[in-house]
């Protein structure tokens, strides 16, 4: 008998194999395919196309405007309150929407990940990415409102800080990643926590410092617990760097990277050891 040389050897993944980075890397050229599909999809049978983009952080605006600012009378750290408002809409609209696709990953395409097998985290990060176009239309609504005030001889004072906006954006993209991925992981056999996820989100809004400053908590204690949010923290040097109002923290927000970091590897090690039972479960 002669021997058999194998030309492919099929092996389980381990984590020290980077739980599964370097398959995800090889693949790369899906993420952009994704990525593509993720952006037509989204434009496909709508009349104002894009136009949503734009609508829906300024719709959301001028509601807080008259809800919490008008009618509950919380103030804004001296900034108008459409800039106040919309800096926080922003960057919540886009950690939402991050959130809110990856934990529904295995829902949304148990078609395809049954047919054909390829990296399965292919799919959250393209719709972390993709989620970027969207993002970047709504920010130069921001950018637009800021600089009317402006020229208009508002005292706005942007700090060095803004500096680190790129940053901030990375960590609002791994903690959607890392916790969508916790969430999505234990869906597939627990359907009822979609129920519970949808009311957490909202409630997370509110724990974050989007329609109120950080400084409107005066009580020692929930200051402290505040800070505890990942969240808090990119929030506040966000609006510390772009018009000097906020609290800023090196602590606080090196805390946040560190808790983002720490959801995003436990995220991956659930994602990637449920994706082998995914299709018998679902």
């Amino acid at each position: 008998m002669t021997d058999n040389y194998w030309t492919t050897v099929i092996t389980p993944d381990t984590y020290a194999k980077g739980l599964g980075l370097r398959e995800l890397w090889q693949k790369r050229y899906l993420i952009w395919l994704f990525i593509k599909r993720d952006i037509t999809v989204q434009f496909k049978q709508t009349i104002f196309g894009m136009g949503w983009y734009f609508i829906s952080p300024l719709f959301s605006m001028f509601m807080y405007i008259i809800v919490f600012g008008r009618i509950a009378g919380i103030p804004t750290d001296d900034i108008p309150q459409p800039v106040f408002y919309l800096s926080g809409i922003c960057l919540w609209d886009y950690f939402s929407s991050c959130l809110t696709s990856v934990a529904g990953t295995f829902q949304s395409n148990a078609g395809l990940f049954g047919k054909v097998y390829f990296p399965r985290l292919v799919s959250p990060v393209s719709v972390v990415v993709s989620r970027l176009f969207r993002f970047s239309l709504q920010l130069g609504t921001f950018v637009f409102v800021y600089l009317y005030f402006v020229i208009r001889g508002v005292n706005l004072h942007p700090t060095w800080y803004l500096l680190l906006f790129p940053v901030l954006v990375f960590m609002i993209q791994c903690l959607a990643l890392g916790l969508g991925l916790i969430i999505s992981s234990l869906t597939t056999k627990y359907r009822d926590l979609v129920n519970f996820f949808g009311v957490f989100v909202s409630l997370w809004m509110y724990a974050t410092p989007i329609v109120y400053p950080l400084s409107y908590v005066t009580n020692p204690t929930l200051h402290r617990i505040m800070l505890f949010n990942p969240m808090t923290a990119i929030i506040e040097t966000f609006k510390y760097g772009a018009y000097g109002a906020g609290e800023f923290s090196w602590t606080a927000l090196g805390y946040s990277a560190l808790i983002i970091l720490v959801l995003l590897f436990l995220g991956i090690a659930m994602f990637n050891r449920k994706q082998k039972f995914f299709i018998d479960t679902i």
